[in-house]
């Protein structure tokens, strides 16, 4: 492969004004649109020596065939022409939303003579006011319904409005209750109206100026024996407070602004976007997108924001971010020009924000670890994640068992490896098996070690069930620790089925020690690959570059779940270890019995605390003296604390 591009530019062709630039294929179409405030300076890192790149950017660039660009004004004007080209041209190597869903709404008819609350999702109504959206279209209706009661407002079709307003019979929502326009004969157009400018105000804001009338109001009715007239303030007050509880008030009373959590991996991202009117959260709207090539998190945001506001004109004063954008001045002034007045791009650092921007970025977690699962559960995705893998490793039959290793340290200390399998795409949790290494020289020989001693199980009496010594029948949490051949009772000896496909986490390194230990074990038929965290790189022995499978491959989900899994697995194990370790270096110092080392580790909740604890401070643990205090503290201090993997 060639290291310099056939449709590079001359030097100095590239201007430095910013400007919006495109990467074409052979066939006219658009791979790519980016923006940037000096094009040639962005646009001199794709043309890098092409081993420099990461190996997506390098996957586009050798698929293009020719790079053009726009100068334009000002950075605003480039962040808006890169927006629209997005749109207009959905290029493969941007960031892909999978938002598949129509979110309803809240809308209010404001244009119509007697305006109307309804739950929609079109979001092009002539003169609506809109709230929302929300994740479910039952959240709608309960909150329309809980309203209602406080603020009677219209909710029938035009056509029964119509029919109502020309026969001057009731419309069938009012005769039961369910409807207070002009239609049901209660009120007229002008109250009416200042009902759902009180509907509005209310839902705008959370405006608790509601409650205090109300109250106000109920007690004089009271105070003059009205009772009618106050059961009925009381009614409406408890339909208020009633959507004031189910809208938990997370910040000032004052403050509207959109939150955005994030979770991602090397492949695809999930958001999370809390719409925050008047302190409370009216809306939740998810998304999860697939990413191409390798953007940091700072250009996601700017990716996030854009596809948020780009055709939306309801921009709050304050947007909340995990990360800056590094043109978020232009951001700024670009949501300002759709709000009319100044927006505010800011990181959730303390208080009530970094509280719901951790609820937030949680949520998306469980949303990414769900849109990873799904592809995985799903029958039709797992038979096509194992064809594309059997094709991309060039196997003669589909991998219906795959089991995946990964080795886990503390600087050198308490090594452990996990094996998890995998069985027609599936995670088999009751064949997973862990491993202690007690002494190697780095990660390569570890890996030789555990698929060694894996491997010599495939030489077992599969009848009889002989395994190797530690191979205890508890699933998930054994400790396989030896290497000689006993007879065991199991009539099911799981650890002995032949893997069609071996994974190991990890790059060529990785791999060429797992090879070496199939050759030596005398089982080279078995297929075997490795994937590289960084760049999600598929590497197979032997092979200079590795295999790139495709963004949307389901293989490339199959595979980066089995790591994933592997990776956890060993964690969990090592984390039972080190405990065990720190209980074992406690049982040790004098006066110190079972029951004072469960109090001490229960007191400071970890194993890192209680070591960074004074003597004083372990004197607060119940039946602990200063002198003992002292003593735990020196031997703790006196024990190495590794630095982590």
């Amino acid at each position: 492969m060639a290291d310099v591009l056939p449709y590079k530019p001359r030097v100095g062709e590239i201007p430095t004004d910013p400007g919006v630039y495109r990467f074409r294929d052979s066939d006219g179409r658009v791979l790519y649109v980016g923006k940037a405030k000096n094009l040639r300076q962005r646009l001199s890192n794709y043309f890098a020596p092409l081993h420099t790149l990461h190996e997506r950017t390098r996957r586009m660039v050798t698929t293009a065939a020719s790079v053009e660009w726009t100068v334009v004004a000002t950075d605003v004007d480039s962040l808006q022409l890169e927006y629209m080209w997005i749109k207009e041209f959905d290029p493969p190597f941007n960031v892909r939303y999978r938002d598949d869903k129509s979110y309803p709404f809240m809308a209010i008819t404001l244009a119509d003579e007697a305006p109307r609350v309804m739950v929609t999702r079109n979001r092009k109504i002539p003169g609506a006011r809109y709230f929302g959206p929300y994740p479910k279209v039952w959240a709608v209706h309960e909150t329309i319904d809980l309203m209602i009661k406080a603020f009677p407002i219209r909710t029938c079709s035009d056509a029964s409005y119509k029919r109502a307003m020309q026969t001057g019979r009731p419309c069938f929502p009012g005769q039961i209750g369910k409807c207070g326009g002009p239609c049901s004969m209660t009120v007229t157009i002008e109250e009416h109206r200042a009902m759902v400018d009180d509907f509005i105000a209310f839902m705008a804001g959370g405006d608790e100026r509601f409650t205090r009338e109300l109250t106000k109001r109920m007690l004089a009715a009271s105070a003059a024996m009205d009772y009618e007239a106050a059961a009925k303030y009381r009614d409406k007050l408890a339909a208020i407070e009633a959507v004031l509880g189910k809208s938990q008030l997370v910040l000032p009373a004052d403050e509207d602004a959109d939150l955005f959590g994030i979770a991602e991996d090397e492949l695809a991202a999930a958001v999370q976007h809390f719409v925050i009117r008047g302190g409370r959260v009216r809306g939740v709207r998810a998304l999860t997108l697939d990413k191409e090539l390798d953007i940091s998190g700072p250009e996601l945001v700017d990716q996030v924001l854009q596809q948020a506001y780009g055709e939306s004109a309801d921009v709050p004063r304050r947007v909340l971010v995990p990360s800056l954008p590094d043109d978020v001045h232009e951001l700024e002034l670009w949501l300002r020009e759709r709000r009319g007045r100044k927006v505010e791009i800011a990181v959730a650092q303390r208080g009530q924000r970094a509280e719901l921007m951790r609820t937030a970025t949680l949520n998306a977690q469980q949303a990414l670890l769900r849109h990873k699962m799904r592809r995985t559960s799903d029958y039709v995705s797992r038979t096509q994640a194992l064809t594309d893998l059997q094709e991309a490793l060039g196997m003669d039959e589909a991998p219906l068992r795959i089991e995946c290793f990964d080795i886990s340290h503390l600087g050198g200390t308490n090594v452990v490896a996990s094996m998890v399998v995998f069985e027609d795409g599936l995670p088999r949790k009751d064949q997973y098996r862990s491993f202690n290494i007690t002494e190697t020289t780095d990660d390569t020989d570890s890996m030789y070690q555990v698929l060694m001693r894996r491997l010599a199980y495939l030489d077992s009496d599969p009848v009889r069930g002989i395994a190797p010594e530690g191979d205890d029948p508890e699933v998930g949490e054994v400790d396989v620790t030896g290497d000689e051949l006993v007879e065991t009772t199991r009539r099911k000896p799981r650890f002995a089925y032949r893997p069609q496909l071996l994974i190991v986490d990890g790059g060529q390194p990785q791999v060429q020690a797992a090879a070496r230990a199939l050759r030596d074990s005398g089982h080279p038929e078995i297929a075997l690959c490795g994937i590289a965290k960084r760049l999600e790189e598929i590497w197979v022995p032997d092979d200079e570059f590795p295999v790139i499978l495709p963004r949307t491959s389901e293989a490339l989900y199959l595979v980066q779940r089995l790591r994933d899994e592997a990776h956890r697995f060993a964690i969990t194990h090592q984390r039972k270890r080190r405990r065990r370790d720190i209980t074992t270096v406690l049982s040790e110092i004098p006066g110190l019995g079972e029951a004072r080392i469960k109090a001490l580790l229960k007191h400071f909740g970890s194993v890192a605390a209680l070591r960074a604890a004074t003597p004083e401070q372990i004197t607060e643990v119940n039946g602990i003296g200063p002198v003992l205090a002292t003593t735990i503290h020196n031997r703790l201090v006196s024990q190495p604390v590794p630095a982590s993997r």
